[in-house]
């Protein structure tokens, strides 16, 4: 195992994947005229005409479909299996989306039959299991946030912004005034904006000062009667904590605008720092993220939302509560609700899986959890400053940004490190984010990633770093171990191939 910083190979790192063969490049091309997977036996009842079953729906050709036999698609995806990245095999240190190891346990309790099976039309006095499950889910959220009010129907992060904007709106509504405009950093998620939008507000812009965080005067200048709420990720997209969040809350107050918080960055604060106790009206968290449910490869997710008391009246319908003699209930009977945003009460599997983690690292394994996250981001920090440019020397929370700035020097880009390192056999940090870093290197390595693995990590990087100064050239044709060699991305975008034809 390598834990030095001496330029190591490819090959001494010992993660590198094999050289593409012409045919491995041939795999998506293997069909053949009259090849079958099965073979169906003779009928043994009177055939019917599928044009007289169907009428209009029958289809009088056949599908341009693959012909391959059956052991050529069990090794098709057999091989490709073995071909993808993965948690189980190695560090993902992409920036802003946590994407760390989900514990086998959780899997094996959202697989417990009552639990997985529990249908969402069951009636709820058949349902108490479930239901338990999801009550003591919110009762552990809001004791983590410091909230008073929750709801787990949103799907995912951007759909928990929607709603919590959705309960700001409801609320200045029921005081007269939905008001105009939301102010947004130009450190938050791009998912911020376009909530904002959608729920029909005015979106304005608010620029960070030197440090990365809020720049207090230029929030008291833009923040009026007619500001429904500062759209706030904390600690932001660079890693860096609001320290002066407590004034921006009463800065906002003061006008009666609400402060809502991207909790998507949670990992730094769990078991530190609650959100409610420092003045924020309403949040959203990633329990895909934070809570170690499943993540990537387009879900599943959930995007619980927590708000304070006087929210609590919009939160969607159905609301759990619990009878005089501890029986549990949806009550739709919210007259002030924003209605469904959700089909059901939300991703359920996902909440079992939060809970069993939240139950087995307990108050002080949660804790221990964001300490390892930090202290993991500023190794690598401390590790990489002197080849990396540091933007922004405020301490950093859980992740790390970089830029570009001194390789770009040498006419290598942010993207073109980012395939070098696939080279070393790791999964690329998050590239050019935050948009205020020029050149952005994002790096999370969460709480899952041990000593070792780390500073394969850095050797890694300092390896490329490197390169950079003695042969620019490799980096900026990377990869050049993977089956697939670089791509055009602009062509990728502009037209896409997105299925398979066959040949003419």
């Amino acid at each position: 195992m390598v834990t030095s910083t001496e330029n190591p190979s490819p090959q001494t790192l010992g993660k590198v994947r094999p050289h593409q063969t012409q045919n491995e490049a041939l795999l998506f091309e293997k069909s053949s005229p009259g090849k079958r997977a099965y073979k169906l036996p003779p009928l043994d009842v009177p055939a019917v005409d599928p044009a007289a079953l169907l009428g209009a729906a029958h289809r009088t050709t056949p599908g341009e479909l693959p012909e391959l036999s059956e052991i050529e698609i069990i090794r098709h995806f057999t091989r490709l299996s073995t071909w993808n990245y993965a948690i189980d095999l190695g560090m993902y240190p992409l920036g802003s989306c946590t994407m760390k190891y989900n514990p086998r346990v959780n899997e094996l309790v959202a697989r417990i039959e009552g639990l997985a099976e529990a249908h969402p039309y069951r009636p709820d006095a058949l349902a108490q299991g479930i239901l338990e499950v999801i009550d003591l889910l919110q009762r552990c959220l809001l004791e983590i946030t410091g909230m008073d009010a929750i709801t787990l129907q949103p799907a995912a992060g951007a759909h928990g912004e929607f709603t919590g904007i959705l309960l700001v709106r409801a609320w200045h509504e029921s005081q007269g005034n939905p008001r105009r405009k939301v102010l947004i950093p130009d450190s938050a998620h791009g998912t911020n904006p376009a909530t904002a939008a959608i729920c029909g507000y005015t979106v304005e812009n608010l620029k960070s000062n030197a440090e990365g965080g809020i720049d207090l005067e230029a929030l008291t200048r833009q923040v009026d009667e007619e500001t429904a709420a500062l759209m706030l990720t904390n600690p932001s997209t660079i890693g860096v904590f609001e320290s002066q969040i407590a004034r921006i809350a009463e800065i906002l107050h003061a006008k009666g605008a609400l402060l809502y918080m991207d909790g998507a960055n949670m990992n730094a604060l769990v078991g530190k720092a609650r959100p409610g106790d420092f003045g924020v009206d309403v949040m959203h968290l990633n329990l895909h993220k934070t809570f170690s449910t499943p993540h990537g490869g387009g879900g599943p997710g959930s995007g619980p939302v927590a708000c304070k008391a006087y929210l609590e009246p919009f939160l969607p319908i159905p609301v759990l509560v619990q009878n005089e003699d501890g029986a549990k209930h949806w009550n739709y009977d919210r007259p002030q609700s924003v209605g469904r945003v959700r089909a059901f009460y939300g991703n359920t599997g996902m909440f079992i899986r939060a809970l069993a983690y939240i139950l087995a690292n307990g108050p002080d394994g949660l804790r221990q959890t964001t300490e390892d996250a930090v202290l993991n981001a500023n190794y690598i920090r401390k590790k990489l400053e002197d080849l990396y440019e540091l933007p922004y020397k405020t301490a950093s929370m859980h992740e790390v940004v970089f830029s570009d700035k001194r390789q770009a020097a040498k006419g290598v880009k942010t993207g073109d490190i980012a395939k070098r390192l696939i080279d070393y056999g790791f999964h690329p940090y998050t590239v050019s984010f935050p948009m205020i870093v020029h050149g952005a290197l994002m790096i999370e390595p969460t709480e899952s990633e041990s000593l070792e693995e780390l500073d394969l990590f850095i050797a890694a990087m300092r390896s490329i770093a490197k390169e950079v100064e003695e042969t620019p050239e490799l980096v900026k044709t990377a990869p050049h171990s993977t089956r697939v060699s670089r791509l055009d991305e602009v062509q990728a975008a502009r037209k896409p191939i997105l299925r398979w034809r066959p040949a003419e």
